[in-house]
């Protein structure tokens, strides 16, 4: 099997490697994807190229990932993929664009650094070319969680947006603090906010631009900030509520599912 890999960034570059096929790498950067090729053990394609593959994936933004599936899909014989992160407009222009050609959409739940880890997998036109790829993903250490592309976007909404904005929030607004005054929940957030604010700016404005969900925090941090002694007292029960009965309810009807 060969793979045209289109976008040849940190995730990109995980999938040339957790694949087995012989990988070809395009991208607008081209020094990027020769640093993927070399990284991987591939080669080097045309970005606009009529060169076809048995499997085109396109690891680009997910604010881009339409208008390039629009502009790759020719070009897989067998199967078109996207490990973008986002699913539903991905798995729309696939369908419009490839209709005839397997499809699937794959959300690695983790940064590349530290495979393997969680895959959200929706398969939306199975066949034996992204059979294979996913058998290979999972013989590899990942777990592939089965979804759908609506349950998928809502979840990154809480999972990504509103998570992402609380902890850019935390970020902006702590200052410094002597030595010595730290709480485990300071220590904790501080651990969150260093390891959010190592990342790559853009793919942060790519999620906030993608998924609702920012609005959600701060429309709760304005009714924290604004409640009096009672009023605050009922927000915090019901995000008790909320994390120690809804969240170990479900996590409980999973555990007795599995």
């Amino acid at each position: 099997m060969d793979v045209l890999i289109v976008g040849a960034g940190s995730m990109g570059t995980w999938f040339g490697d957790a694949v087995d096929a012989e990988v070809a790498f395009a991208d607008i950067d081209g020094d990027a994807a020769a640093a993927a090729a070399e990284t991987v053990g591939g080669a080097v394609a045309e970005l606009e190229g009529e060169t076809t593959y048995d499997v085109v994936c396109l690891a680009v933004p997910m604010t881009h990932v339409a208008e390039a599936v629009a502009a790759q899909a020719t070009r897989a014989k067998q199967a078109l993929v996207d490990v973008s992160g986002v699913m539903e407009p991905a798995l729309e222009a696939m369908e419009r664009h490839a209709p005839t050609v397997e499809r699937a959409s794959l959300h690695p739940l983790f940064a590349p650094e530290r495979a393997p880890g969680s895959i959200a997998v929706v398969r939306d036109r199975s066949g034996p070319a992204t059979d294979e790829l996913l058998t290979t993903l999972e013989a590899r250490g990942n777990d592939l969680l089965e979804t759908t592309a609506t349950e998928h976007d809502e979840a990154m909404e809480t999972v990504q947006a509103a998570t992402h904005a609380a902890v850019l929030s935390f970020a902006l607004a702590a200052e410094s603090v002597p030595d010595g005054f730290e709480t485990p929940i300071y220590d904790a957030l501080g651990r969150l906010a260093r390891q959010v604010t190592a990342g790559t700016p853009r793919v942060y404005a790519d999620i906030q631009a993608t998924f609702d969900g920012a609005d959600a925090v701060a429309d709760a941090a304005a009714d924290i900030a604004a409640a009096d002694a009672d009023e605050l007292e009922a927000l915090y029960q019901e995000a008790a509520a909320n994390w120690h009965d809804g969240h170990d309810e479900r996590r409980d009807t999973e555990e007795e599912t599995t």
